[in-house]
């Protein structure tokens, strides 16, 4: 079964479409791995990077909504996460709690700017990567598996050829998504105490490079504060907006108040959201 209505909101160059359950003919009956695998993947379909499915919005209790991954894989997505805030109505603004996929995170929604806490407590925080890789890294659970790889400069990387084989990296039992990260300006060194970095992610469920991952930019940020002393950082992925990430205390390597924000975009008007850019 395949969806009948869906709406199209972004974040960061992540795309997706959003389904409410109350617009389902038989809910009961919706497959969401289907559903992604005939609408999300390369080549065919819409080229999406995942399906959400949104319960109602009710004021004073969380959030529950779900997320499937082009290859149908049920998962925990930051970007879509945020970018779901687009679709409630107008009125719904400032801190929201939301079970997304079974994470608990934390929305901040201002407008079209939309920050996200990353869930945290015991598992959530950084970690050794395995040995042997080409160049200094960090694992981070956010929810997902992640692997950040520090490189001399990201456009030279051939992310297609370098990125599968660390996605399926046999120390890691979940796989990981890949990002190489470099630091484009040193925080204090401009005129923002902002320290600047750039990003580019080759994604596990997509199997492929997309234009941004929020998680893979929290894992980097986190590791990067630890680096740096500096707990901002602006993280300039492969699409057009960039993301403000905001570290808080850590108490061995494991975060608290783990910020992602920047501008979402709705595609269309569903439970009450203005269709604006």
């Amino acid at each position: 079964m395949t969806p009948e209505r869906c709406t199209i909101a972004s974040a960061s160059g992540n795309v997706f479409a959003f389904l409410w359950g109350r617009d389902l003919v038989r809910p009961q009956e919706f497959d969401g791995a289907q559903a992604a695998r005939c609408l999300c993947p390369r080549g065919h379909g819409l080229c999406l990077d995942g399906i959400f499915l949104l319960d109602d919005y009710t004021p004073g209790r969380p959030w529950e909504i779900r997320h499937w991954d082009a290859d149908g894989s049920f998962s925990f997505c930051s970007n879509g996460t945020r970018a779901a805030a687009a679709l409630l109505p107008d009125d719904v603004q400032g801190r929201l709690e939301v079970i997304s996929s079974g994470e608990s995170a934390t929305l901040d929604r201002r407008g079209f700017e939309v920050g996200l806490r990353l869930p945290q407590g015991p598992g959530y925080g950084l970690s050794d990567a395995p040995e042997g890789l080409p160049f200094p890294a960090v694992y981070a659970w956010t929810g997902t598996p992640q692997l950040v790889l520090l490189v001399p400069d990201t456009d030279a990387i051939d992310l297609a050829s370098f990125g599968p084989p660390l996605r399926f990296h046999p120390a890691l039992p979940f796989g990981a998504n890949v990002s190489v990260l470099h630091v484009v300006t040193e925080p204090g060194a401009g005129s923002s105490p902002a320290g600047v970095a750039k990003i580019r992610t080759w994604e596990r469920g997509v199997e492929g490079e997309t234009l941004s991952c929020g998680q893979g930019a929290a894992a980097a940020a986190a590791w990067l504060a630890e680096r740096y002393g500096a707990t901002t950082w602006d993280i300039l992925p492969k699409g057009d907006d960039p993301l403000r990430l905001e570290v808080g205390p850590t108490n061995d390597r494991h975060w608290t108040e783990l910020w992602l924000r920047g501008r979402v975009r709705c595609g269309g008007a569903s439970g009450g959201g203005e269709n604006r850019p």
